[in-house]
């Protein structure tokens, strides 16, 4: 089995309350989910607010990520910008730093067509020339990443390895693990099913709030115990749930959760995403408390 498998949470980006990167609750956010077992991290993608951070930014991410992690589990640095040179910039950048892989989302606005999108990735693979994961997020991009498409990607670009799948289709898992690629499940709402046709783990943002159901669905699934494996993703599915809009804008509550679990100001959401109001804050705890009655804070 390669390096990429299991759960990735899609880590946040904290923020001072000046609106700046906060080093030390982003290293106390990577440390608590290593220690609760996840297998490895996909940085300052969507969950990490990717589109709102500049290059200098994305650097250091990528420079601190790799000091704190040390090795102990994977990284897949996104990369993905505006232009074509920047995104190239990024990836040379994350692999200067000494992550394990890149990521990104294909270029959209101005709708580009087939071979426009697989030169950008060609470029982009080439200029880090790391393990490259495509993400697949059309309800943002505009843009699917087809199996037809992936084949393209596939044959023009030699880093390919793989793919967040963040689309509606849930049958392509199947057919991107069978064209040989790594296929992570983006909604760690159906990381079990997903696993049963193919996928090599989940990347998704709730995880970062609350890891351990979804690494006990991986552990489960991987020790045959199915009973287990149902039980740990029901769970996990009610800890997705938290972030379907009901409680506040999603980055919004993944910051506010963390910093109230972790005891660390993890601030708000970059604008134009505003943060939680106080009662949304004191709602959205209320119920993960219910949802993780033993260990909801884990804060010094």
């Amino acid at each position: 089995m390669t390096k990429f498998h299991g759960l990735f949470p899609a880590v946040i980006t904290p923020m001072t309350p000046e609106g700046e990167l906060n080093e030390a609750a982003f290293r106390k956010v990577l440390e608590f989910n290593i220690q609760a077992g996840v297998h490895g991290f996909w940085i300052a993608g969507g969950s990490g607010e990717s589109i709102l951070i500049g290059e200098d930014e994305n650097r250091r991410i990528a420079q601190i990520a790799v000091d704190q992690i040390r090795g102990r589990v994977g990284t897949i640095m996104h990369v993905s910008a505006p232009t074509t040179a920047e995104a190239v910039r990024n990836a040379q950048n994350a692999a200067r730093a000494g992550v394990d892989s890149i990521c990104g989302l294909p270029p959209c606005f101005y709708g580009t067509g087939d071979d426009e999108l697989v030169e950008y990735y060609r470029s982009v693979g080439q200029a880090a020339d790391l393990p490259l994961f495509v993400y697949n997020l059309p309800e943002a991009t505009g843009v699917e990443i087809t199996p037809e498409l992936a084949k393209k990607i596939q044959g023009s670009v030699p880093q390919l390895v793989g793919l967040k799948h963040s689309a509606p289709n849930f049958k392509n898992v199947w057919k991107f693990s069978q064209m040989g690629l790594q296929c992570f499940m983006g909604f760690s709402s159906l990381m079990l099913p997903a696993l049963t046709v193919g996928a090599v783990g989940s990347v998704d943002g709730p995880p970062n709030v609350a890891p351990e159901p979804f690494v006990e669905v991986w552990e489960a699934y991987q020790a045959g115990d199915w009973k287990r494996a149902q039980d740990a993703q029901d769970r996990a599915a009610h800890i997705f749930n938290l972030f379907e809009g009901e409680y506040g804008p999603y980055i919004g509550v993944l910051k506010s959760l963390l910093s109230r679990r972790l005891g660390v100001d993890c601030g708000n959401p970059r604008p134009p995403s505003l943060p939680l109001t106080e009662e949304q804050e004191n709602r959205v705890w209320e119920r993960f408390c219910e949802l993780m009655p033993t260990g909801a804070t884990v804060g010094d």
